[in-house]
């Protein structure tokens, strides 16, 4: 269970494939974990095997992750012990993700044994403890970034004007996703006050445009 009821979502800053790795030693066991962004199942499988390939010496892989928005029906949660006692490695791994409040992300933890048995206590401190050294790295190098569902609209300008209203609307705070080239210039803005939006457009416009809402989206906030 997440530590505060209501607490934002997280993510790592960057986009897709944006990566954190720490490494940390519990009696002579070398435990290094990655935090990678993901988007989908087979991307969060991807990196596993990555991490399996490259050391492919070590006893263990264990991983966690989650995708998708929190309090949606459609998130998904996996982990996996990879030959770990039943427990003692992917489920923690995973109760740190969910109590941080990380979505969008895989964390993959390669074990190379020490020679010193854990016990099923230990292991579990360890592979959390291998994660949230990880977010916490990441928080402190400032790679951690709001997941927020905003509003979405689309704003059609001329050419000619379009670079210019879109470095006006961003200087006044207003979030734009991309711009699409075609007949005009279709700028994707994403928000959470369509009334506070529609008066920004208007001052800068001149009233020649007007946005218009399209739906929603999950966006990274502040990045």
């Amino acid at each position: 269970m997440r530590e505060t009821e209501g607490m934002t979502d997280l993510t790592l800053r960057g986009g897709v494939g944006s990566r954190v790795d720490t490494e940390i030693e519990v009696k002579h066991s070398r435990f290094l974990c990655r935090l990678v962004r993901t988007e989908s199942e087979n991307a969060a499988h991807s990196v596993i095997h990555d991490a399996r390939r490259e050391h492919f010496k070590a006893r263990h892989h264990c991983s966690a992750f989650v995708l998708g928005p929190s309090g949606t029906p459609d998130q998904v949660r996996r982990s996996n012990d990879d030959g770990e006692p039943s427990g003692t490695a992917g489920r923690p791994m995973l109760e740190v993700l969910e109590g941080r409040g990380f979505v969008d992300c895989v964390a993959v933890v390669t074990r190379y044994f020490g020679g010193t048995l854990l016990g099923a206590g230990g292991l579990a401190r360890a592979y959390s403890h291998a994660v949230l050294t990880t977010i916490d790295e990441a928080q402190s190098r400032g790679l951690v970034v709001a997941r927020e569902r905003r509003e979405l609209f689309t704003l059609a300008l001329s050419h000619v004007d379009a670079g210019r209203i879109e470095a006006e609307l961003r200087q006044r705070g207003v979030q734009v996703l991309g711009t699409e080239y075609g007949r005009q210039a279709v700028l994707r803005i994403a928000d959470d006050d369509a009334e506070r939006l529609a008066a920004l457009v208007a001052g800068v416009t001149a009233g020649g445009a007007e946005p218009q809402a399209i739906g929603h989206e999950w966006v990274d906030v502040g990045a």
